[in-house]
């Protein structure tokens, strides 16, 4: 795995690290974030749309990414979309 690394938060403190990168090999992007407090994530394992399973999947998770995180996300997505055009 080659994870590039795109951004931590500058908002948070020292403990706290939501966090971008980007795995060029599989050329998806990861996130750290906060895990949703419990009402949040029922409302989500609730949530029915078409096409989408019920509930949370064993092997996924739901994080919080903050909005001053978005020109991060961008930027990761470019990276993504790089190395895609790569033979």
């Amino acid at each position: 795995m080659s994870l590039l690394f795109v951004g931590i938060d500058p908002n948070t403190g020292d403990h706290e690290s939501p966090t971008v990168w980007v795995d060029q090999s599989k050329r998806e992007i990861v996130f750290q974030g906060w895990k949703p407090d419990l009402e949040l994530e029922a409302e989500v394992t609730a949530f029915t749309v078409p096409g989408h399973a019920v509930g949370i999947p064993e092997n996924e998770g739901v994080v919080r990414i903050p909005a001053s995180m978005v020109h991060m996300i961008r930027e990761a997505c470019d990276a993504v979309e790089r190395a895609a055009q790569l033979p």
